[in-house]
C-alpha cells in the first residue's frame, strides 16, 4: 500500500505536535519542582519578651546614730538623753520669754518718756501709762510713798529718805523679775557639757565591756559603738553653747533696762521732792 504525500505530512504534523508537547510539560515539569523545593519556611510566632524590670535600690538601714543609740542603750544613756532634751528645751523657752519680755519693757521706756514727762503731776502721769508696766510700777510706788508720809502723824524719816526706800524697792522687784531666769540658763551652760561627757563614758564603758565578751576587735566592732558614745559629748556642747550665749547677751539687755529704770525713777523722785509731785513739763510751765 502507497501512502500519499498529503498523508505524510499529516502524520509527521501530528508527531512535531506530539514531540512539542511533550516538552513543554517537561520544561514545566523542571520549573515547578525548585520552586517547591525552595518554598520559604512556615513562619515562626516569635513572643514579645517581657520588659526588664527596673533595678530596685536596697536601702540600707543605719546600725549607728541616735535612733539606734537609743533602741540599745539601758536606762542611763536613756536618761542622759531625756536631761539633755529637758535642757536645751528649757533653755530655748526661758531664752525667748526673756527676749520677749525685755523688747516690751524697752518700749515702755519709749512710751515712759514721751507720756509720762508731759502730765502736769506725777499721779496725771501714772494714769497715761499701761497697768503692766514696769515704769507704772516705779512711778505708782513712789507717789504712795510720798502720798503716806504726809498722812504720818509722827515723821521720824524724812520724805526724801521715806521717798528713796520706796523707790529702791520698787526697782529691786524689777530687777529681780528680770533676774528669773538667768540662774537656768547658767546651770545648763556649766553642767551640760560634763553630763554628755558622763554620758559618753558611760556607752564607752559598755561598747568595750560588750566587744570584750564578742571576743571581736575589729574596726566595725569597736568605731560604731564608740562613735555612738561620742554623739553624748556631741549633744552636751550643743546644748551648752546656746545657754551660755544667751546668758550673756540677755544679761546685758537686763543692764540697759534696769539703767533706763534708775534713770525714770530718779526723775520720779525728783518730781515728788523738788516739785511737789509736778513733772518737768508742768514745772518748767
Amino acid at each position: 500500500m502507497r501512502l500519499k504525500p498529503l498523508d505524510v505530512l499529516s502524520l509527521l504534523a501530528i508527531l512535531l505536535v506530539s514531540i512539542g508537547a511533550a516538552i513543554v510539560e517537561s520544561s514545566e515539569a523542571l520549573a515547578q519542582a525548585p520552586k517547591a523545593e525552595t518554598a520559604p519556611p512556615a513562619a515562626i510566632e516569635v513572643k514579645p519578651t517581657p520588659p526588664a524590670a527596673a533595678p530596685t535600690t536596697e536601702v540600707m538601714e543605719n546600725p549607728y546614730g541616735l535612733e539606734a543609740l537609743w533602741r540599745q542603750g539601758d536606762f542611763v544613756a536613756r536618761g542622759t538623753l531625756i536631761i539633755l532634751m529637758i535642757m536645751s528645751i528649757g533653755s530655748w523657752y526661758i531664752g525667748i520669754i526673756k527676749v520677749i519680755e525685755q523688747a516690751r519693757m524697752l518700749k515702755d521706756a519709749k512710751e515712759a518718756d514721751d507720756k509720762f514727762w508731759h502730765a502736769h503731776s506725777v499721779k496725771e502721769g501714772v494714769a497715761t501709762l499701761k497697768e503692766d508696766s514696769a515704769f507704772r510700777f516705779v512711778a505708782e510706788k513712789s507717789s504712795l510713798a510720798a502720798a503716806h508720809h504726809a498722812t504720818m502723824q509722827t515723821k521720824q524719816l524724812d520724805l526724801n529718805t521715806w521717798v528713796g526706800m520706796a523707790l529702791q524697792r520698787a526697782i529691786d522687784v524689777i530687777s529681780n523679775r528680770l533676774q528669773s531666769g538667768l540662774a537656768f540658763l547658767a546651770t545648763v551652760g556649766s553642767t551640760a557639757p560634763f553630763v554628755g561627757l558622763f554620758g559618753t563614758v558611760w556607752g564607752i564603758y559598755h561598747a568595750l565591756t560588750a566587744i570584750g565578751i564578742a571576743g571581736q576587735a575589729s574596726i566595725d566592732k569597736v568605731a560604731g559603738p564608740v562613735g555612738e558614745a561620742l554623739i553624748m559629748t556631741a549633744l552636751g556642747l550643743a546644748v551648752a553653747v546656746p545657754a551660755v550665749l544667751g546668758y550673756n547677751w540677755l544679761v546685758r539687755r537686763n543692764r540697759v533696762a534696769m539703767e533706763l529704770i534708775r534713770h525714770f525713777g530718779g526723775g520720779v523722785h525728783m518730781s515728788l521732792l523738788g516739785r511737789g509731785g509736778r513733772t518737768r513739763a508742768d514745772s518748767e510751765s
